[in-house]
């Protein structure tokens, strides 16, 4: 099968042989929008190994931004989401790092405005999925495959077990779960993906707990 362009790859099943160019970077670019909570004022996006090399030709600029525009993988505007994002007058710059990464397709996404920034890696392991392997210093493994909570907590003793009793009495399943922390006694965070979607209430009660600094949900 012949494509004319990326864009004939971009679409609701994401078939070619470019999708972890282009399904991939759009996935990795939604989930930083997610977590930011909103449209970022400015991009700082490098890209490593493969991505570097090709991102142009195979559309992963394209897809990277529509994804920080919080456009889905199958939506038409990625096409003209450079275009989108000027007249939004979000400011956008792509660095081709040469580095040497654990994943030929890697992205680091940096976004920002004046009330704060979000700094995420992300690799696109093909056929459009991804795992986010850093977030703002902390090493994760994230799949964006399902509904999950990142949980910014004090290490202190019984903040896991706290969070944990309280999925446990809105019946909600953890599918996986980390820990990661920069240092014993400092800042952690948790990581868990889950097989349902998160009510309201449920961040509300998280976020009530001791040495809860921050809870932030990822919709499927």
């Amino acid at each position: 099968m012949k494509y004319k362009s990326v864009f004939d790859i971009i679409g609701p099943v994401m078939i070619g042989p470019s999708s972890s160019h282009t399904a991939g970077a759009a996935r990795i670019g939604r989930v930083a929008r997610s977590l930011f909570g909103r449209q970022p004022d400015w991009a700082s996006i490098s890209f490593y190994g493969s991505f570097a090399k090709t991102y142009k030709g195979h559309g992963t600029d394209v897809a990277i931004v529509g994804g920080l525009l919080d456009f889905d993988t199958f939506d038409e505007r990625i096409k003209t989401s450079l275009s989108i994002a000027d007249s939004l007058n979000m400011k956008v710059e792509f660095i081709e790092e040469e580095a040497i990464t654990d994943h030929p397709n890697t992205a680091k996404v940096r976004i920002g405005d004046a009330q704060g920034d979000l700094e995420l890696v992300g690799i696109s392991i093909g056929g459009g999925k991804i795992e986010i392997t850093e977030l703002n210093g902390f090493e994760l493994r994230l799949s964006g495959n399902h509904p999950a909570l990142l949980v910014v907590h004090n290490d202190r003793y019984g903040a896991i077990a706290g969070v944990a009793n309280v999925l446990a009495k809105f019946a909600i399943n953890i599918g996986h779960m980390e820990v990661s922390r920069k240092e014993k006694g400092k800042q952690a965070l948790m990581t868990i993906e889950v097989d349902q979607n998160i009510d309201d209430a449920v961040i509300n009660e998280l976020s009530a707990l001791p040495h809860i600094t921050q809870v932030t949900k990822i919709v499927d």
